[in-house]
């Protein structure tokens, strides 16, 4: 039950009370005041959880995601934007198109950290509100960019760099929804969370084509590629004003951002997420466009005078099998799924090498689906290894800090950092292949790096989680 006292709304958690199982203790009194910020809110309590705090972050996470999806799918526009340029009138050369690609990566995974820690500055429910409604800025000024030829490619790759205020948002996004589940559940939430943003890359491909096609009546209506976002940024922006809450209990953990920098595992971690997460944001990125230049425009699903890139099944695969990664990881272990990871993505890449030059289409993308599979279960199962890994890390005597901070501080600090370093895979994957097409006029040079990138880290995952003889003796990760 709720009551109202001097001008803060108190949430009890009375024993007997709806939704409080029998023999469940009374939690801890949640307060909320002006502003929806929740005061004395503690997800490890038992009876508070079970009484009002498992309905209240469940409706946090909801907003959360939605928000997070329409980031995924700002960040990723120009993907599928530029595919249409050539046909609107723009003669960028390829290596612009893929500066205008690549740049939001960039821009996103540099910004991620700084935006980790807005929600103990802001607040989760203001900084969503905020972020959400910052991805106008990127929306409209596409429009407004692609709706004249003779927009200067300075100004393009301008506004393509501010579609990185989306890549933002998953770090902040994630930091709030950590403050509201206890431990038991933070896996679970964490990566509904993060599947549900990653999907916005794929429908972000997939329905853009629609729009400037379809819903433009026969014409190219490139401009509604991003004003066809504004209505559900204002929704979603709304939805977290009106049901989201802040936390007065979050707070920034310089320290602990501090002390896992100096842990070298984060370092290695982040080189394998680069390799995982950074292949699934960049291949997502890059692939309509290697559709296009490989196989040309009139290949995918015809829907009236629309053509639909099949390019938006490697998105969604690489989103649906993040979650399966953690799953197999919580069984096997990360170290383990991520080892296999690695090795499909080497094969897969030697395969796509290998078979480019036959030009078959079905081969071509069936490949690219599998190297999205695996990316993303690779994903999943490295991101599950973080905490584990400053786990086992904190209680040794090897720790930099000699086991003082607490595993819980230096693993959430670590999981925002990486996250970060993680995303700038999403501007190295376009490069190369720029750089390859650059210099021999294909992207075989390109598959040759990749396989021996796959190769490196495949083996560095070995040799520092499962080698038998690893000082660490973290084996078990």
């Amino acid at each position: 039950m709720t009551a109202e006292r001097n001008g803060s709304t108190t949430i009890e958690t009375t024993p007997g009370t709806t939704g409080t199982p029998a023999g469940t203790a009374a939690g801890a009194e949640i307060t909320s005041t002006r502003g929806r910020w929740l005061h004395h809110w503690d997800a490890e309590d038992t009876g508070q959880w079970e009484s009002v705090g498992r309905a209240i972050a469940k409706r946090n996470l909801a907003w959360s995601i939605a928000c997070e999806f329409l980031g995924f799918v700002v960040w990723q526009l120009w993907s599928i934007v530029v595919v249409f340029l050539p046909g609107a009138g723009f003669t960028f050369s390829s290596g612009e198109l893929f500066w205008l690609i690549s740049i939001p990566s960039l821009v996103g995974a540099t910004l991620r950290i700084p935006y980790t820690f807005m929600v103990a500055r802001f607040g989760g429910r203001n900084w969503t509100i905020v972020s959400a409604l910052l991805l106008l800025i990127p929306t409209v000024g596409l429009a407004l960019c692609v709706g004249n030829p003779e927009t200067p490619f300075g100004a393009m790759l301008a506004v393509a760099a501010l579609a990185g205020l989306g890549g933002g948002n998953f770090a902040s996004s994630m930091a709030n929804i950590t403050y509201f589940f206890p431990a038991r559940e933070k896996g679970w939430a964490l990566g509904l969370n993060a599947a549900g943003g990653n999907l916005g890359a794929a429908v972000a491909q997939f329905m853009v084509p629609l729009a400037v096609t379809l819903l433009a009546a026969g014409t190219l209506g490139l401009p509604l590629a991003g004003l066809m976002w504004v209505p559900f940024i204002l929704i979603a922006a709304w939805g977290a004003w009106k049901y989201m809450d802040n936390l007065t209990s979050a707070k920034s953990d310089i320290a602990g951002s501090l002390a896992s920098l100096r842990e070298p595992h984060l370092w290695i971690l982040a080189l394998l997420y680069i390799g995982t997460f950074g292949s699934f944001i960049g291949f997502s990125a890059v692939f309509p466009k290697l559709i296009m230049d490989s196989f040309g425009a009139g290949v995918g699903i015809p829907i009236g005078p629309a053509i639909i890139s099949l390019a938006f099944l490697g998105a969604l695969i690489g989103s649906l099998a993040r979650p399966y990664g953690g799953k197999l990881a919580d069984r096997w272990g990360g170290a383990r799924v991520t080892v296999a990871c690695f090795g499909v993505l080497s094969l897969t890449a030697l395969a796509q090498l290998l078979t480019l030059p036959l030009g078959s289409f079905p081969l071509f993308l069936s490949l690219f689906l599998v190297l999205f599979a695996a990316a993303g279960a690779g994903n999943g199962s490295t991101y599950r290894m973080i905490p584990m890994v400053f786990a086992l890390r904190a209680s040794s005597t090897d720790s930099p800090d000699g086991g003082k901070m607490s595993a819980a501080r230096k693993g959430s600090a670590a999981l925002g950092i990486i996250s970060a370093i993680g995303a700038y895979g999403g501007f190295v994957v376009p490069q190369v292949l720029n750089a390859s097409r650059q210099a021999t006029g294909g992207y075989q040079g390109a598959f040759i790096g990749f396989v021996a990138a796959y190769l490196i880290l495949m083996a560095l995952t070995w040799a520092v989680y499962l080698r038998p003889s690893s000082a660490a003796s973290l084996s078990r990760v």
